[in-house]
């Protein structure tokens, strides 16, 4: 999914993007060969499990590197989202970055030949060994560009996946029992409703809105699927059980008020902002709130899984690749192996991010254990079922513009599925 969108850039400066991008080509050490500086670009916020974990890797690189320094340059997702493709084939082109995984982006840019095959690397240094097969699903890219097999062209050194969050004392004001299945969270989103609280917090014009529709498809839904739609094994058809349930249910929601009407306009970063102060007691979305909500939330909160549901949306983080034209190479490989260490690994996880290769008991903090055990339940049970916008490129604008007309009542269940597949259908590889 387009997951980092939560986090860093307004629309305006992504507008911007291509001219920030291309103006550090005049930077004096661009492109720098020397063997003493690593280019390093991410969009994770400081303050973020990532940000933090990342941050003590630097320092990590740079004491057993010596002479070398790290030239770490902040970047917005959407700048590296839209001008990717022009600055990797350019002399502009980092060490390393932080890219999104998925058919759509880490492997279109893999096809077009725009990233560095890390097979060799991933071996020698144990990196397959040390990520799960729900994980390295997003590592793999084959000839063409389609996850899941082939060639190693980028490495996630955390995992995500979705979750109800919920405010605790809104429950309690409310006299609501917490819901541990289906059932009981329908029961308490009526009696929000009839409290004047709409329980859900969301945002229309970014992933949230289409990620609570593709929950409710996913209920009905099995790994078969989820490898029909996301993997191309077989053909998807948008009007079968599990999508038309989640169009026409997600649909319901909002007329019966669980989701405002007014919604559909709404940025994740307004849904986030929502929970946290309180306005709406539930959010489903991403473990990359976690961290955030950990430092704001002023209320007790706590998280679980979509209840009556097997799978949910979930992957490998966003991968470190190596541009094709990078200049430093051996040394962006030093680096991924350093976040990839048990130390890094197990700071990340207390910070509230989700770890691929932490020691268990060293992760101390209460929720952090419960997150990271909940992913351990998703990963056992195969229940990883990736994003919605992946398989096709341009998929996430489809997504969000005809959940919006269900979320306004200017499009039907029907419509809404008609669309999808008219898009999905026109940029699927041939079978």
């Amino acid at each position: 999914m387009l997951t980092a969108q939560r986090r860093v850039v307004a629309v305006a400066a992504a507008a911007l993007s291509g001219a920030l991008l291309l103006a550090s080509c005049g930077d004096s050490d661009s492109g720098s060969s020397d063997g003493k500086t690593l280019r390093l670009w991410h969009y994770e916020a400081p303050n973020s499990a990532m940000g933090v974990a990342w941050n003590e890797a630097i320092k990590e690189f740079e004491k057993t590197h010596p002479g070398v320094k790290v030239k770490f340059e902040e970047k917005g997702f959407e700048q590296i989202q839209k001008t990717a493709p022009m600055v990797l084939n350019s002399s502009d082109a980092p060490d390393l970055m932080e890219y999104n995984k998925g058919n759509a982006t880490a492997g279109l840019l893999s096809k077009q030949g725009l990233l560095t095959d890390l097979t060799g690397e991933a071996t020698k240094r144990g990196w397959d060994k040390k990520l799960s097969s729900g994980v390295r699903t997003t590592s793999q890219y084959s000839a063409e560009g389609v996850m899941g097999s082939g060639n190693w062209y980028g490495i996630p050194n955390y995992a995500e996946y979705a979750m109800v969050f919920y405010n605790k004392d809104l429950f309690k004001k409310h006299g609501i029992t917490e819901p541990t299945t289906f059932d009981e969270l329908t029961a308490a989103m009526d009696k929000f409703v009839d409290k004047g609280v709409t329980p859900f917090a969301n945002a229309g014009a970014e992933y949230v809105a289409h990620q609570y529709l593709y929950q409710l498809a996913l209920t009905k839904a099995d790994r078969a699927w989820v490898d029909k739609y996301e993997l191309y094994k077989g053909k998807t058809d948008f009007h079968d059980e599990a999508w038309t349930y989640g169009a026409e249910t997600f649909a319901d929601w909002v007329k019966k008020g669980y989701i405002s009407k007014k919604s559909s306009g709404t940025k994740a970063e307004d849904a986030g902002t929502a929970f946290i102060s309180g306005e709406n007691p539930i959010l489903f979305s991403g473990s990359w709130w976690y961290g955030r909500f950990a430092e704001e939330n002023k209320f007790d909160w706590g998280t679980f899984l979509w209840p009556g549901s097997d799978m949910t949306l979930g992957s490998g983080g966003n991968l470190w690749v190596v541009p094709k034209g990078a200049k430093n190479k051996e040394l962006a490989y030093d680096f991924i192996d350093i976040t990839m260490s048990e130390r890094i690994q197990n700071l990340l996880g207390n910070k509230g991010g989700v770890p691929v290769a932490a020691d268990a008991s060293a992760i101390t903090e209460p929720k952090a254990k419960k997150l990271i055990g909940d992913f351990n339940t998703l990963s056992e049970r195969d229940g990883l079922a990736f994003y919605p916008d992946w398989p096709v490129p341009g998929f996430y604008d489809v997504l969000v513009s005809e959940t919006q007309k269900l979320i306004t009542g200017s499009g039907s269940p029907d419509d809404y599925l008609t669309a999808l597949q008219e898009a999905y259908d026109k940029d699927v590889p041939k079978q």
